[in-house]
């Protein structure tokens, strides 16, 4: 065989082996990633403000309250913006059945419920976590 022709298939091999180890080595690290929970600093900067929305109640009182939503990346917190009328509006549809006991009791599932429709409709990333910052019934 030719030592030039040699010489150029071992460095072909060496190239696409040295290509392969780095690709495995960034999608092994890239799925342990997705499992850790973010740090405080990436909290802050992956997260969105509503401003305060107000709606009302089954029972015919008033809320006026206002979301936090934490998410996995800079194009999640892009897209949750663009989306807050989304928000608003299944905000409002979930309001409609609820009453001010609801509030006072069950925040942690009116919480998951804004999550898990949201993260629904989310394409860039998801919502990790949505938190109410402020609320106000009367």
């Amino acid at each position: 065989m030719n030592p030039k022709l040699l010489r150029i298939l071992v460095i072909s091999l060496v190239v696409i082996i040295i290509g392969g180890g780095t690709t495995l080595y960034f999608l092994i690290n890239s799925e342990v990633k997705a499992d850790e929970e973010l740090t405080i600093d990436e909290m802050v900067k992956y997260s969105y403000t509503t401003e305060e929305m107000k709606t009302d109640l089954k029972d015919g009182s008033f809320v006026l309250i206002q979301f936090q939503f934490i998410t996995d990346g800079k194009k999640s917190v892009e897209e949750i913006a663009k989306r807050e009328f989304q928000v608003k509006n299944e905000f409002i549809k979930e309001s409609m059945e609820l009453t001010e006991a609801d509030f006072r009791e069950n925040l942690p599932e009116i919480e998951k419920n804004i999550k898990d429709v949201m993260n629904q409709k989310m394409t860039e990333g998801k919502i990790v976590e949505v938190l109410i910052i402020n609320k106000v019934i009367q």
